[in-house]
């Protein structure tokens, strides 16, 4: 489970603040960069310059939002392992729903509760595709069963199979007749 090996608590609290502000800052920026460049007046010239004003003004407005929900998220993950003591998927599905449901803590209790559903689903989601990930590349590198590795090679040795009935006659695994004999004789 690598995605468990990271940094220990202190430390991860800092490194998900500080990478969730480069994420808000090059997503925020690019889809700032379009919206400024497309509410732009004509010409390439006064585009490209209104391109660039919306995201000096709004990038690291959305780079510190993400920041923010990345130290609660970190906060309330690193509080959750030390409760629990165990790090699972559950710490994170719980930590997105508590950090969504702290940072909108200002509008209500009503949208409260809606930011904590959506954080919860969004990172269920999320470690859900992880797990489902994970479980298909590992069944890439599994150990094959050695009774089925048995029966396969009884059903090359009985003929059945494709080659002269040697194991290592499958194809692929042979040598051309010239070759073989060379290393006979």
């Amino acid at each position: 489970m690598e995605e468990y090996s990271r940094e220990p608590c202190p430390f991860r609290i800092v490194d998900d603040c500080g990478g969730a502000f480069t994420m808000g800052c090059f997503g925020g920026g690019l889809f700032q960069g379009l919206k400024g460049f497309r509410n732009a007046p004509q010409g390439l010239k006064r585009r490209f310059a209104g391109g660039l004003a919306a995201v000096k003004a709004r990038s690291p407005t959305i780079g510190g939002n993400f920041a923010a929900w990345g130290c609660v998220f970190s906060i309330v993950d690193c509080s959750l392992v030390h409760l629990r003591q165990k790090e699972d998927p559950w710490n994170s599905i719980m930590s997105g729903a508590i950090a969504g449901g702290l940072l909108s803590s200002r509008n209500g209790v009503a949208a409260m509760f809606g930011s904590a559903i959506i954080g919860g689903v969004l990172l269920s989601m999320i470690e859900g595709v992880g797990i489902l990930f994970t479980r298909i590349s590992a069944e890439q590198f599994r150990n094959s069963d050695p009774q089925s590795d048995l029966e396969r090679a009884g059903a090359f040795a009985s003929g059945s199979g494709a080659g002269s009935g040697d194991i290592n006659s499958a194809p692929g695994f042979e040598f051309p007749a010239a070759q073989q004999a060379n290393a006979t004789s």
